[in-house]
């Protein structure tokens, strides 16, 4: 089976502000959740779990699996997207015309920032290598395997596991500490 989860709260998403590659640690609340999926999931077999580096979803790993012989290993494929000079944007929404609104509204449109950005095609790129090459061969010798990570990171594996088109990019509404079986 393949597993999908994305990381616990932090104060940059309470304060809806966009993270992306900025490394922000789980707030006490993302903590709780995660500590709550730890139960909730305590059932739930995994063989391995494949996590971004980043902190929040570091952080989230280790207390979903504490105490259990469940190695995690962190990928750097499995990054959020960079979302270049918009990370630490608040309230992105209630800014009229804020070129990064487009990638939430009308993903098919979207083009990435010069300054640091990522496309889609580099993060379906780096995303697909990661299924290609990592999970799906695991999840084909009867591994069950968990991969930790964030909104659109996770989004980009969806897609790609059900076949989904870009304009539909956001369609499985991903939330906090909820675990997804992709296959």
């Amino acid at each position: 089976m393949l597993y999908i989860m994305r990381h616990g709260r932090t104060d940059w998403n309470d304060l809806h502000k966009m993270q992306g590659r900025t490394d922000i640690p789980l707030n006490d609340c993302g903590r709780e959740m995660a500590e709550k999926a730890r139960e909730e999931y305590k059932d739930v077999n995994f063989d391995i779990c494949y996590c971004s580096p980043l902190s929040r979803a570091r952080e989230t790993a280790e207390i979903l699996l504490k105490g259990r012989d469940i190695p995690i290993i962190y990928d750097d494929r499995l990054m959020e997207m960079s979302f270049g000079i918009y990370e630490g944007t608040a309230n992105s929404f209630k800014i009229p015309g804020c070129p990064i609104n487009v990638l939430f509204q009308t993903p098919e449109k979207y083009t990435a920032p010069v300054e640091g950005g990522e496309s889609f095609d580099e993060l379906f790129a780096r995303t697909g290598d990661f299924l290609r090459n990592t999970a799906v061969p695991l999840v084909n010798e009867g591994k069950d395997v968990l991969i930790i990570g964030h909104g659109a990171m996770n989004s980009s594996i969806v897609c790609q596991v059900m076949g989904l088109p870009i304009e539909k990019f956001w369609s499985q509404g991903i939330e906090n500490c909820k675990l997804m079986k992709l296959m």
